[in-house]
């Protein structure tokens, strides 16, 4: 009796801790929401249901363009890093080279390092690079979505190659071999074997690169000059004058996709090929 009422109150105690922890992690992001719903414009009191932050925000014209500022960084850095750090893992997973451990090393890097520090370094290198190409070829660049993307890209293609690396791990190479023993060269087997076995690792790669790029903001902040606001910019502007239904609506969309494009990616780190 001693020993079951002593396992009975461990476990309380555990799921208490489990669901303080969930409260703590999740309340603000549901109160968040349910005031982006609220008629009021004041976060202190609640005066009923509406949409009409949800309307105004589609006709905002700032919000449209930091959407469509943030789209297509995202969907660039995507896939240029989806294609990097495929062939990323592929490489340190099939061949062997010399500085393999100082580049595994490195490409860990963006992954571990604070994002602050990042920031910093990508915007010391772009400011080098630019007085560089302005003394020795008299080209005049800024800053922009073109070094937004170019940040993006570094910092997501190694989780990327992380995502794929995994997949590989549990690759069974005897499918490369009889389809090699059948006849194909190395680009068929690589083309209508190794690639179809590796897709769902890749989309699930894409698609976190996809997720880490529409919502990151400090490297952006570093990295962006005029005109080339991005979603959360627009927010951290927003929140700077105050916190209206507006910006709850506009972040609410914004963790709402958030959320999808994880599921995703785990949903396809979980699916087998058969």
């Amino acid at each position: 009796m001693r020993s079951k009422r002593r396992f009975s109150f461990g476990w309380a105690v555990l799921n208490l801790n489990v669901l303080l922890t969930f409260i703590f992690l999740y309340a603000p992001i549901v109160v968040m929401s349910i005031f982006s719903f609220n008629a009021s414009r004041q976060m202190q009191v609640w005066m009923g249901f509406t949409l009409d932050w949800y309307a105004r925000m589609i006709a905002d014209e700032r919000v449209r363009v930091a959407a469509q500022n943030s789209l297509v960084i995202a969907l660039v850095s995507t896939i240029v890093s989806t294609v990097i750090g495929t062939l990323t893992a592929l490489a340190l997973e099939r061949t062997r080279f010399r500085v393999k451990r100082m580049y595994e090393a490195a490409m860990y890097l963006p992954i571990i390092v604070p994002e602050i520090v990042m920031a910093i370094a990508l915007l010391v290198f772009f400011n080098l690079a630019f007085t560089w190409l302005d003394q020795f070829f008299g080209l005049k660049l800024k800053f922009g979505l073109g070094t937004i993307t170019i940040a993006h890209i570094a910092f997501s293609f190694p989780f990327v190659a992380v995502v794929v690396r995994a997949r590989l791990a549990d690759f069974d190479r005897t499918l490369e071999q009889a389809a090699q023993d059948l006849g194909a060269n190395e680009w068929q087997t690589f083309r209508h074997i190794t690639l179809p076995l590796l897709m769902p690792g890749i989309i699930a790669g894409a698609l976190l690169a996809f997720t880490l790029s529409i919502d990151d903001f400090v490297i952006t902040f570093f990295t962006a000059g005029v005109g080339s606001t991005t979603l959360p910019l627009e927010i951290y502007g927003r929140v700077r004058r105050g916190i209206t239904p507006d910006v709850n609506a506009l972040s609410t969309v914004m963790l709402l996709a958030s959320i999808v494009l994880v599921l995703g990616s785990l949903l396809f780190q979980r699916r087998r090929s058969f």
